[in-house]
């Protein structure tokens, strides 16, 4: 797949203990893409998603978002700058309401560092309530996140992630947790919505059906390393991917 480089990875290297989670990676996102990352628990996954958004700093290597480093940022400075989270468990308020939930995220969008109005008065709540209404759950707003069943509490997460204005989407397993017959209709919706939003995405999975069917690419990581990348069809296919990582 070719385009604009939205992410670049280069050389990362990060070690615990003897483990090692990236061993001199090297990794582009391409703009308005979707790319799945696959691998067996403890291939280093996770800790990608975690350098690219500031929680981790790599021992070695750099991260550049829309040619500028942002390695050494914390993550609230890569928030702003345009990369959100969704991360496996959702992080809501729970003892606030959807709506809530998403003003707070809006207010950190606009940089305040404050709220000195009450939330209900914000101007950002027709926009949010579009929000909801875009992921399917515009008739939870006043609801308390911690009420939500699974399938809605995961699209709340992504909503207050899509509060944040971001270019990049990373999610850590988005239908982790959620009925499997719900899954499917989850992604579809998620899908969309990236889609209309103009947002990149990358998605940690372990559902090999999800990343045929919503991935354009798929980068395989192994043991600290990425062993191959590419369209899903032809990687899913690879015998030593199959073998290794699906286990088949």
């Amino acid at each position: 797949m070719t385009g604009k480089i939205l992410l670049q990875a280069r050389g990362l290297v990060i070690r615990f203990g003897g483990v090692v989670a990236a061993d001199n990676v090297d990794i582009d996102v391409i703009e308005g893409e979707k790319l799945a990352i696959i691998g067996p628990n403890g291939a280093g996954k996770t800790t990608f998603l975690n350098i690219a958004t500031g929680y981790l700093r790599p021992q070695a290597g750099t991260v550049q978002f829309e040619g500028k480093e942002i390695t050494a940022h914390p993550p609230r400075e890569i928030t702003r700058l345009g990369i959100a989270r969704a991360f496996q468990i959702p992080q809501l308020f729970r003892d606030h309401t959807v709506m809530e939930n998403l003003l707070i995220a809006a207010a950190a969008a606009n940089n305040r560092t404050s709220l000195f109005q009450p939330l209900h008065d914000m101007p950002e709540r027709p926009e949010m309530k579009a929000l909801l209404e875009l992921v399917s759950i515009g008739d939870v707003a006043d609801q308390k996140a911690g009420e939500l069943p699974e399938g809605k509490r995961k699209l709340a997460d992504i909503a207050v992630a899509l509060a944040l204005k971001p270019r990049l989407l990373l999610l850590d397993e988005p239908t982790s947790g959620v009925a499997s017959s719900e899954k499917l209709a989850i992604m579809d919706i998620l899908v969309a919505a990236l889609a209309q939003k103009r947002v990149t995405s990358v998605f940690v999975e372990h559902d090999m059906d999800m990343v045929t069917r919503y991935a354009d690419r798929v980068a395989v990581w192994n043991a600290g390393k990425i062993q191959t990348i590419g369209p899903p069809a032809a990687v899913l296919a690879d015998q030593s991917v199959r073998e290794q990582v699906i286990g088949i």
